[in-house]
């Protein structure tokens, strides 16, 4: 498995493989000043990528490479993610005494006790933090695994688009470096971001900047799409189209898609429930909306008078520069789709602690 903490490097493309498209972002970096150079957006086909695992490789590398012709330029490198739900993290200690080769050795007997597979079929990663609080002989590690097939099924399938995948990266950490962008609420104060895709919800929440909450749901805008496209005779590809251009007609926006806005207020109330009851102390200063979803008309409206809480569409390039030769109007308009994508990108100049 490529290194999920991998040296910093510039000139690496996100690349967000999800259920229904592929999206790519490029950015670029001046000092502190980062810029979004390109990016592409490219369909994928109901049966590439089912629950968050690529079943057919082969289509979702040739995604892959027609956004790198879109986006154009010479890329080093890739990254790309595991979904938070094929992840297992998890904080152990283990004496300073040991470094190298002998770490590893002792990091792999530790993580034996709780992973759930055999070793030889997990891929494992770890940091060390740095000494542990209550005793500086030992170290805080971040072990991080998953099962080696939906890491090297994502390697395999951006190197045969042509380009190397420097780093396999897990989404959660992507939206955490998103949040360096746009975020200033206060410190100690929780914040949301629900991504709603196609196929899932996930709700990440947020406190410092660091995650203290994750939980994926089965629900996504697919039921929609697939409601529109049966019963109106477009293309899934056309109502992604007129979803992102917001040119359905009336008459589908009154009959189809405000009641499909109510069954998203459903699911997303229902998301926060599970996290007020999983005992964690606090209540939510914010909700940032992202994923095809979120451009749904007055979603955002809605959910803050229906939760109480302010709740906005999350654009990661509010604070960045734009290259020249973008149209800034579409991605403006496609910036909620491109988010964990454009974390992807930000992993060659944020290097994630915890």
């Amino acid at each position: 498995m490529v290194s999920l903490f991998g040296k910093k490097s510039s000139g690496w493309i996100g690349i967000d493989i999800g259920s229904s498209s592929v999206k790519l972002v490029s950015m670029s970096s001046s000092g502190n000043q980062r810029q979004i150079d390109s990016y592409a957006i490219v369909p994928l086909s109901p049966t590439a990528v089912i629950d968050g695992n690529i079943e057919e490789v082969h289509e979702v590398s040739g995604a892959i490479q027609r956004g790198l012709k879109i986006c154009g330029g010479k890329f080093q490198g890739a990254v790309v993610a595991v979904p938070s739900s094929a992840v297992i993290t998890k904080r152990i200690q283990v004496s300073n005494l040991f470094v190298g080769i002998d770490l590893e050795e002792q990091v792999k007997i530790e993580a034996d006790q709780f992973i759930p597979y055999p070793l030889e079929e997990v891929a494992l990663d770890f940091e060390v933090l740095g000494a542990a609080p209550k005793d500086p002989n030992l170290n805080d590690i971040l072990l991080v695994a998953c099962r080696k097939d939906a890491a090297e099924t994502r390697e395999d399938a951006v190197n045969s688009a042509g380009v190397k995948c420097e780093v396999v990266d897990v989404d959660t950490y992507a939206m955490e470096r998103c949040l360096t962008l746009v975020d200033q609420v206060p410190e100690g104060q929780m914040v949301a971001i629900i991504d709603i895709g196609a196929s899932t919800l996930c709700l990440n929440v947020f406190q410092t900047g660091k995650v203290v909450y994750n939980r994926e749901q089965a629900f996504g805008g697919n039921d929609l799409s697939q409601a529109i496209h049966q019963q109106q005779g477009m293309s899934m590809e056309e109502v992604d189209l007129a979803f992102r251009e917001n040119s359905l007609s009336q008459e589908i926006m009154e009959h189809m898609v405000e009641p499909f806005t109510g069954t998203v207020i459903q699911q997303v109330s229902r998301a926060l429930q599970f996290f007020y009851s999983s005992g964690i102390h606090g209540q939510l200063a914010k909700i940032y909306i992202c994923g095809g979803v979120s451009g749904l008309p007055d979603l955002c409206t809605r959910l803050t008078d229906e939760l109480e809480i302010s709740a906005e569409i999350l654009n990661p390039f509010d604070h960045c520069t734009v290259n020249r030769k973008l149209n800034a109007e579409r991605l403006n308009r496609d910036s909620a789709v491109l988010v964990k994508a454009c974390g992807l990108a930000l992993r060659s100049f944020i290097n994630r602690t915890t």
